[in-house]
């Protein structure tokens, strides 16, 4: 097995300082085995208003940057809340930014969607990722429901079921990687 660690790039979909989806990424990244190195991506806001005028000849530096984080990882992780029945604004943003590419092309993807409710933010980011023909399984998908009780200010996961679904989701995605090595 090649001793080059497996990059997961991990967007965080909340611009919340603390926030619940920050805590959850940051669990996956502590309790992924250590084959794997993961970059949680914090800046959804500072990338500007997408633009398609600005989107093939003279794309901002920050969005290049942000598409090539992308394109260099093997996988992606995305957390995100819902915000009034519907993904974040800043992060359909940064999707935007990725359409006209091919950088989530048969890229390997996991989604958690995590917020009070969640179930419509959860449909509409597989509809985006589908789009943007990322590679997922059902597996490798997770809506937590409620998140806010069931993680502590410390960012322990306190809910027995959401960790157990977690740690879930952690092995399903690593497996889709080990399996090629």
């Amino acid at each position: 097995m090649s001793s080059q660690k497996i990059k997961i790039f991990a967007i965080n979909g909340s611009t919340r300082k603390n926030a619940s989806n920050f805590k959850i990424l940051k669990h996956i990244s502590e309790n992924i085995k250590s084959e794997f190195e993961i970059e949680i991506f914090e800046k959804l806001d500072q990338l500007p208003h997408f633009n398609p005028d600005l989107d093939q000849e003279n794309p901002p530096e920050n969005v290049i940057d942000f598409r090539n984080k992308i394109a260099q990882s093997d996988g992606v992780l995305i957390c995100t809340p819902e915000y009034v029945f519907s993904l974040p604004g800043s992060l359909k943003n940064a999707l935007e930014w990725c359409v006209s590419s091919t950088i989530f092309s048969g890229k390997k993807t996991g989604l958690i969607t995590a917020s009070a409710l969640g179930e419509m933010a959860h449909e509409q980011l597989i509809l985006i990722m589908k789009t943007l023909e990322a590679q997922f399984q059902n597996e490798n998908l997770l809506l937590i429901e409620g998140v806010r009780g069931k993680i502590n200010e410390d960012g322990k996961i306190i809910n027995v079921e959401t960790r157990t679904a977690l740690n879930q989701l952690i092995e399903n995605f690593e497996n889709q990687f080990l399996i090629d090595l």
